[in-house]
């Protein structure tokens, strides 16, 4: 025993010293990786090789199926190490600056300076080298598939998990909102709305930066279409009076609601009423609720000032928690349903709202969703890079993972089917 406890003592005392040199020679952060290789390969291992299933079709379009017999919408089982969206235990912090990685498949990693970095990163500062580089890859990225390109493409996973990682997450450095008080206005400390594009809240006191603040962000739609959405966390406890306030200042005439309000923890409050109640003054009524396959319809009155209007609130539930969806024809059906909406609303109606629980992950696959079908009807070409680019360029991390990216590929691929087998009959 004597011997075996020197033995250790030894091997202790020289993992030590290799480590004090390489942290010498590297840096802390090579410490820090190389603890992680080995539990970040096996999660990527398992993110970058899912397993497949054939998308289920609807009676009407088994016929579809025959179009292709190579695997459709991806299942990704991530049993082995897996965790909620956006959850803060997920979030580590790393010695290196905002855009050095750019993102991980299964948990969300977020690169920001560390603490007591002096190199600004603030609203009106000077970018650095690295996050101007990044910077204009958003503004320039773009890769514009064919029908028979987006067939391909959506089934090479090596490929489309080297442009994920290719491309910057733009996340927010949390010094550029450094107000007290502030942490009760974010479901997630490090999960903050870009300061160009986020929504201010109207208030009698514009000095007041809480009173202006919710973790919203104004989104480009298809086009360039300025405010076509706005892309929102789920509301918390805290949070439910200003989701209200924005929803009526911005005439929003559709909420698009892609988390339950649980998965493991809380993920969203329950922001509307069964029946009725008044928030900020705003009165809000339940009209009628409509149970469908996959998502829920609820129709509300909002009141304010002699004003009254009508709200759409489309809460899709078929999206399981950690995964994406086994089935693309559900969202099909919902951003064809919301884009109809849309469609019949008053003219002068703002931003569609869609959420999740951080708003940019499920929430970056519905908006990128709606976008790229009106692209491919509209053109016959989509391009999924160049729309992921804008997303993230007025909401950071938009489309949180690979899987996510992959996803909205199948997504796109199928719907061309669609569209092309409705011409040829």
């Amino acid at each position: 025993i004597k011997r075996w406890c020197s033995e250790m003592c030894v091997l202790m005392l020289c993992l030590q010293i290799i480590r004090t040199v390489c942290k010498l020679a590297y840096g802390d952060a090579w410490w820090s990786a190389a603890m992680m290789a080995d539990h970040g390969d096996r999660r990527q291992s398992v993110s970058r090789q899912p397993s497949f299933t054939l998308s289920e079709w609807t009676d009407a379009q088994e016929d579809l199926m025959d179009l292709e017999a190579e695997p459709q919408t991806p299942v990704f089982d991530l049993s082995l190490d897996t965790r909620t969206e956006g959850d803060i235990t997920t979030l580590s912090v790393t010695p290196v600056g905002l855009q050095e990685r750019r993102g991980s498949n299964v948990s969300l990693t977020l690169d920001m300076c560390s603490p007591g970095c002096t190199e600004p990163y603030g609203y009106g500062a000077q970018l650095s080298p690295r996050d101007q580089t990044a910077k204009e890859y958003l503004r320039e990225g773009t890769n514009t598939l064919t029908p028979s390109q987006l067939h391909t493409r959506a089934i090479d996973d090596q490929a489309l998990q080297a442009e994920f990682y290719e491309t910057p997450m733009n996340f927010v450095d949390p010094k550029e909102y450094n107000y007290p008080g502030l942490v009760r206005k974010n479901r997630y400390k490090t999960i903050l709305p870009n300061a160009h594009s986020r929504v201010i809240l109207r208030t009698a006191d514009e000095d007041e930066f809480l009173s202006t603040y919710i973790n919203a962000n104004y989104l480009q739609g298809y086009g360039g279409e300025e405010r076509a959405y706005i892309a929102t966390q789920g509301p918390t406890v805290n949070t439910v009076g200003d989701f209200w306030r924005m929803v009526w200042q911005e005439r929003c005439p559709i909420i698009v609601m892609i988390t339950n309000l649980e998965e493991k923890n809380e993920k969203c409050a329950e922001y509307w009423p069964e029946d009725s109640v008044t928030h900020e003054g705003i009165e809000i009524k339940v009209v009628t609720v409509t149970q469908e396959d996959d998502y829920s319809l609820r129709v509300f009155t909002l009141k304010f000032g002699g004003e009254e209007r009508s709200l759409r609130q489309y809460w899709y539930t078929s999206w399981p928690d950690q995964k994406t969806p086994d089935k693309a024809p559900p969202l099909l059906e919902l951003v064809e349903e919301v884009e109809q909406a849309r469609a019949e609303a008053p003219p002068t109606s703002g931003p569609v709202i869609v959420h999740c629980s951080a708003g940019i992950g499920r929430t970056g696959c519905f908006i990128a969703t709606s976008i790229l079908c009106k692209q491919l009807r509209s053109e016959g070409v989509v391009d999924i890079l160049r729309t992921t680019c804008q997303l993230r360029l007025d909401r950071g991390g938009m489309i949180q993972t690979g899987e996510q990216y992959q996803f909205v590929h199948h997504v796109l691929s199928l719907y061309e089917k669609q569209l092309s087998h409705i011409v040829e009959e």
